[in-house]
């Protein structure tokens, strides 16, 4: 019991033997996390310094409450953009920034519960219902919508805020005259550094971000910096992240609420996907309600402590785990770390240029359009390139909150429409005296009183409609006398459904032979004896399989059979 509550006393033992692999994992995940932390605080719109709060404070819980030995949690640029798409409705930071920050912890404390209590409610298994094509096209989409918001630090442009894709490329092209070429160099300069060093120099490509950042440093300082307009991001203080109750009034939840539920679902998407993807190496087993509990609690407890929402980040959880670490404690040493570098050098993180940070950040976006998956989806299903395609347009024209939903939605439309139309098969026998698919076989035989269906699917309110469209045209065009239902497709049958069977059923039973079904799962069984289903269809209409009930329906045929099909035909 006390291992459910706190899922650390699992691990904890383990890292007695291996806390010297999980220091030089942690030791390594400090150095990615630096230039992200700043980066993605930048994207959300908050001073660098709540970035490695957030990546400080979301580690640690996360760590000790999830279920992945080697998910690194913190700020992430997909989880950066919502915090900023959402809380830019209702005030800038450019104008307000106290009010910004404020709004973003209420922000991430109502994300945090909204994943806690589904953690609880054993939701777990909701992520699975959402397709990958979301995950590719919204984070496409976002990586596509960062890279353009960062171009006024890449040109040294004051682009206006909240301007949309189109009105960011009207505004460079008429004021490309404006253009700060020592801001662009330094840019340009510290994107192609990391381009090169990620690409070419294989032993340092971990680091590619955090050696761009210092030489673009450097070459910034060596021109003249600000001298020639080349801004910085200002003083990080140096301690570490302060207690501060977000301001929960009412007009303040009622406005994030519905942006909350949003940051808090893509959260455990990223999270669980995250997991389970490296899971797929290390072949640990992930519990998804435990890693709802974890997220939610990790950005809980962040809010009271100056971080703002966070989730699972790939880039830090594969190079942990590819770093040898061996159980979380490798998360909670990269954040300890962490808080003595902020403590002894965060007077030297006041000369990064934004002009470098921006090049940076183009490059992060870039990087988020998963070409390869994107090719995949186009090649292999129409569906799923729709799902793609509207959540990829929605997140560039629409709102964040909007894109996702719609791409979920989608995807629950065409799941629900391919169960709605569950396959229905006639069984007949063919020269081996086997029932088969009779389209796999044009001499196979059917017996002419009693016509053998198989359907495949599931029987529900979503997939009534098929089935009984097709029983009426067989009831109306045919004459055949009794119908067998071979059942062991079906995986579960609903109230809904459990009820229309009941009338057709008992129709068939009034003007024809019946209705018969053999091989049907306890499961559904279930349903229809709690409901009382199974008196009013009759008790004999069920079999254990198809052949019992081929000799039992066969005692109940009046007329001669004209097609002998099995040994029991009249």
């Amino acid at each position: 019991m006390l291992s459910k509550i706190f899922p650390f006393l699992v691990w904890l033992p383990l890292a007695k033997k291996s806390w010297k692999d999980d220091v030089i994992a942690g030791i390594t995940g400090t150095f990615i996390v630096i230039p992200q932390a700043v980066a993605f605080a930048m994207i959300a719109g908050l001073p660098p310094v709540y970035g490695f709060y957030t990546a400080m404070v979301t580690p640690i819980i996360a760590a000790l409450f999830g279920s992945s030995y080697h998910l690194i949690s913190g700020p992430t640029t997909a989880i950066s953009i919502v915090v900023y798409s959402t809380l830019i409705k209702f005030v800038n930071p450019e104008t307000d920034l106290e009010a910004f920050i404020s709004l973003a912890l209420v922000l991430t404390f109502l994300a945090g519960l909204f994943q806690f209590a589904m953690g609880l409610l054993k939701m777990g298994k909701l992520v699975n219902f959402v397709s990958h094509s979301v995950i590719i096209g919204f984070t496409a989409g976002a990586g596509i919508l960062i890279s353009f918001k960062q171009l006024e630090h890449v040109f040294g442009v004051n682009v206006p805020q909240g301007s949309s894709i189109p009105e960011i490329i009207i505004y460079l092209f008429h004021h490309i005259s404006e253009t700060n070429w020592y801001v662009f160099t330094v840019a340009f300069g510290t994107f192609g550094v990391a381009i090169v060093i990620k690409t070419l120099i294989k032993p340092l490509s971990r680091y590619y971000m955090l050696i761009a950042m210092i030489l673009g440093c450097l070459f910034a300082v060596w021109i003249g910096g600000s001298e020639y307009g080349i801004e910085t991001v200002g003083d990080i203080p140096s301690n570490l992240p302060p207690f501060q109750v977000p301001d929960f009034t009412y007009s303040n939840v009622a406005a994030l609420s519905s942006g909350a539920m949003v940051l808090a679902l893509l959260g455990l998407i990223e999270a669980v996907a995250i997991g389970r993807s490296i899971a797929l190496h290390t072949h640990q087993k992930i519990n998804g309600n435990q890693e709802f509990i974890g997220q939610g609690l990790s950005n809980l407890i962040a809010s009271f402590f100056s971080s703002y929402a966070g989730s699972g980040s790939f880039t830090r959880s594969g190079v942990n785990h590819q770093a040898g670490a061996k159980t979380p404690m490798a998360a909670i040493f990269s954040s300890v770390f962490l808080m003595v570098i902020l403590l002894l050098f965060a007077g030297y993180a006041s000369y990064l240029p934004k002009a470098a940070m921006g090049g940076i950040i183009v490059l992060v976006g870039f990087n988020l359009i998963d070409f390869k998956h994107i090719r995949q989806v186009i090649k292999s299903s129409g569906r799923e390139l729709i799902v793609l395609s509207i959540t990829l347009l929605g997140t560039l024209f629409f709102d964040l909150e909007f894109a996702l939903l719609a791409g979920i939605f989608s995807s629950f439309f065409f799941y629900l429409e391919r169960t709605s139309k569950p396959n229905i098969a006639t069984l007949a026998v063919n020269d081996q005296r086997r029932l088969i698919n009779s389209i796999r076989d044009s001499k196979a035989m059917e017996c002419s009183n009693m016509k053998i269906l198989r359907i495949d699917g599931s029987l529900y309110f979503g997939s009534i409609d098929k089935i009984s469209d097709y029983l009426s045209n067989l009831y109306d065009q045919n004459k055949i006398q009794h119908v067998l239902i071979a059942a062991d497709g079906i995986n579960f049958i609903d109230l809904a459904a459990a009820e229309w069977l009941t009338h057709e059923i008992i129709k068939w039973q009034k003007n024809r032979g019946g209705i018969y079904i053999s091989s049907l799962k306890l499961v559904s069984q279930g349903v229809i004896k709690k409901g009382g289903f199974d008196n009013k269809m009759g008790n004999d209409i069920f079999f254990k399989d198809k052949k019992s009930a081929i000799i039992e329906i066969h005692k109940k045929i009046n007329s001669p059979c004209k097609v002998k099909a099995f040994k029991e035909c009249k």
